[in-house]
């Protein structure tokens, strides 16, 4: 069996403490490669890193900042995770709007910073259940959180179906459906089955 590709993540961070503390996070997972460790979008715009890189990237910069600095990396090709002091409502609904894939507060640990990289770079959507509310509750509500697969699940739970009804429906294992479904909760605060359907139908997910 041929070994799965390491994941290539970049840092952005203009706190070198913090800056050289992600990048050794990131240096020893054994399936993760560390690119470019910048403290501005230029210096790492300059190194030019492959596309499809997870960036770890600050919101306060200098220079290009904010959104800004969210929407340049991901016109460059990469996948956006804010880790930032900043995460109040309009800082998290910003970024996401800019096409940040995730975001988490910097009082996150390690192992916090490598599940949301390895959820981005699956093509999953990671934000702290501390900061989901936000997206609930905004206009872009719960489709901007979840990955197509999970709305498809949750579409499903919306329409009856047991765990191995949409198994068989989405051609995947009990197991990978029940995998969906804790992310859903995990991202969405709904725990209870009546509760997640509530949810698909008051955001259209059905």
């Amino acid at each position: 069996m041929s070994e799965q590709p390491r994941i290539r993540v970049s840092v952005i961070e203009d706190h070198p403490l913090y800056r050289s503390a992600v990048a050794r996070v990131l240096a020893e997972a054994a399936d993760i490669e560390l690119g470019t460790v910048a403290d501005s979008v230029p210096r790492f715009a300059a190194a030019r890193e492959p596309a499809g890189t997870v960036v770890v990237l600050d919101l306060k910069l200098r220079g290009v900042t904010d959104s800004a600095a969210v929407q340049k990396v991901v016109e460059m090709g990469h996948k956006v995770l804010i880790v930032s002091a900043h995460a109040g409502q309009e800082e998290v609904l910003g970024a996401i709007s800019a096409g940040a894939r995730g975001y988490l507060s910097k009082d996150a640990d390690g192992a916090d910073i490598l599940r949301a990289v390895r959820e981005i770079a699956a093509g999953n959507t990671y934000v702290s259940p501390a900061l989901a509310s936000f997206l609930l509750n905004s206009t872009r509500g719960v489709k901007s959180l979840l990955s197509d697969r999970e709305r498809q699940v949750l579409s499903l739970v919306a329409a009856g179906e047991r765990d191995s009804d949409i198994a068989e429906a989405m051609s995947i294992s009990v197991r990978t459906v029940r995998s969906y479904l804790e992310r859903i909760r995990d991202k969405t605060g709904r725990r209870r089955r009546p509760d997640l359907t509530r949810l698909a139908i008051e955001e259209g997910i059905s």
